[in-house]
């Protein structure tokens, strides 16, 4: 199985810029937006690196996640901003938000008074709900671990 690289490199460069977004909704100061963006340009590439080999997204998000949390722990003298706003703010960009809208769309499908195939749009949606928690759940985990298990080391 090869790897995309223009995919990965794509996923890079919006990952970081979609993580400067939302350091600046955090209303970050100028130089820990530098911050933001490379933790979520290396979120987004580990990720993406994993899907593209062969791993599940709730696998590659954990392995995004627990890198970057490693990588602000480690630098946490030179960033100068709170480590836990730059992680979750680099880790935000890996939410799903499309398996979240399918699940949300298939919830409302549901209250239809024609709809076709009750069981299987309550199925698909429930997938994509799992979907979603998983995730969330991996990206929490992986971010979480580094800040335990490196202030258990103090």
């Amino acid at each position: 199985m090869s790897m995309d690289y223009a995919l990965v490199l794509h996923q890079t460069v919006f990952g970081g810029l979609a993580a400067l977004g939302f350091g600046v909704l955090f209303n970050l100061g100028p130089r820990s937006l530098v911050w933001c963006a490379l933790c979520g340009a290396t979120a987004l590439a580990v990720r993406s690196a994993g899907l593209e080999r062969g791993w599940s997204l709730e696998a590659s998000s954990f392995s995004a996640a627990l890198i970057v949390g490693v990588v602000v722990q480690l630098l946490r003298r030179r960033i100068g901003v709170s480590r836990n706003t730059l992680g979750v703010a680099g880790c935000i960009p890996m939410v799903p938000g499309g398996f979240a809208a399918k699940a949300i769309l298939g919830l409302f499908a549901l209250t239809s008074p024609t709809l076709e195939n009750p069981d299987s749009t309550l199925i698909q949606s429930l997938v994509f709900s799992l979907r979603v928690v998983f995730t969330i759940g991996a990206i929490a985990t992986g971010l979480a671990m580094p800040t335990l298990l490196l202030r258990l080391r103090k």
